[in-house]
């Protein structure tokens, strides 16, 4: 014991964690914002330091201005831009990278704080090391993704971005799953393998329909066939199949059309996690948890076909990627409960089984 609890956990560095995971969170909303309004490729150089700072006047604004007019997006999509409309996406894509600076400080100096302390269970110090690493790699791939669209494209290629989004969402899972351990301190107990493994299996099908939703975005899938249950008045438009394998990622009919199906599959597996919940009678937080996750799943599903027949209106576009984040974050919660056999996720008491 310490004066902060168990060796093998701590509250304080929980909630650092957690509150970690929340600006995640708002990042991912930023992204859904930045991509919505087209704002991705209006700063075209990637400075890590002084890129921290936006214009200062108006001979710097001209600057930045006249970059943006030599890439393909200005010529091809927003030829005869004003000043003003520039500084808007200017600001998105901005806040964007800076609110991604401030993540990094917000977990890299109380990391290297709480090492200082010894307030990290040691055996979490390894998993907050790759966190950090998974931080920087993101800054990374996210210049890798904004660099596809400034010579050749007028956007990002999806791929890229849906790699820069997935990995937003790891982190995420990873930082809530972390936090969720330094806050209980070491597992003593485990669940059935069956019950286990079906939660895995769900919490891997949300990863999937997210990664899907990634490809939808970066080929701007949503903004055709946006009718619903049918594509275009059939059941899947013609698919330019001569591509090859690339057809997967950049055809918007298929692309949205793998979206589609696995969210058919994801909703009714969800369902039917919850129905067994209540079947073999888990404890009741954890039955509680399956329906909670459920219920998250159908309303993402409901929130989705809103957007596509809507045409990816901004608000309904953003709240669409904010509840990808929410419900992979709820899967992930979801499994950690299971693999601890915890009837309640913030017991002080003894661990209960699953029954």
């Amino acid at each position: 014991m310490n004066r902060f609890g168990p060796l093998d956990q701590s509250r304080p560095v929980a909630i650092w964690l957690f509150t970690v995971a929340a600006m995640v969170f708002f990042m991912v909303v930023i992204g859904g914002i930045t991509r919505l309004t087209g704002s991705g490729l209006s700063i075209t150089e990637w400075q890590p330091i002084m890129g921290a700072l936006p214009p200062m006047n108006d001979a710097d604004w001209m600057t930045a201005f006249d970059k943006y007019r030599q890439i393909p997006q200005y010529a091809l999509v927003n030829a005869g831009m004003s000043m003003s409309e520039f500084k808007f996406i200017f600001f998105w894509e901005w806040a964007h990278r800076l609110f991604g600076r401030l993540i990094g400080l917000a977990f890299a100096l109380p990391f290297i704080v709480f090492v200082a302390l010894k307030m990290i269970p040691r055996r979490l110090i390894g998993r907050c090391v790759a966190l950090l690493g998974l931080g920087g790699l993101q800054g990374l791939i996210g210049w890798w993704m904004v660099s596809s669209g400034l010579s050749e494209r007028v956007d990002v290629a999806p791929e890229r971005l849906t790699v820069h989004l997935g990995l937003a969402f790891l982190i995420f899972g990873a930082l809530i799953w972390t936090a969720l351990e330094a806050w209980s301190g070491q597992e003593h107990s485990r669940s059935p393998v069956a019950w286990s493994r079906g939660a895995t299996v769900l919490l891997a099908a949300v990863f999937i329909q997210c990664l899907l939703g990634g490809l939808v975005a970066g080929a701007k899938a949503g903004y055709i066939y946006t009718d619903w249950p049918l594509m275009g008045g059939q059941v899947l438009p013609p698919v330019e199949w001569g591509v090859g394998a690339i057809a997967f990622l950049h055809d918007r009919a298929l692309v949205q059309f793998n979206h589609r199906v696995w969210g058919y599959a994801l909703f009714i597996g969800a369902i039917v996690y919850a129905v067994q919940a209540w079947r073999w009678r888990l404890a009741e937080g954890l039955g509680a948890m399956a329906f909670v996750v459920a219920g998250a799943v159908i309303l993402q599903a409901v929130l989705g076909v809103a957007t596509l027949v809507n045409v990816v209106p901004l608000g309904l576009g953003v709240i669409h990627q904010a509840g990808a984040a929410l419900v992979l974050g709820l899967a992930t919660a979801n499994l950690w409960l299971i693999r601890r056999s915890q009837p309640r996720l913030f017991t002080s008491g003894p661990r209960s089984r699953v029954l």
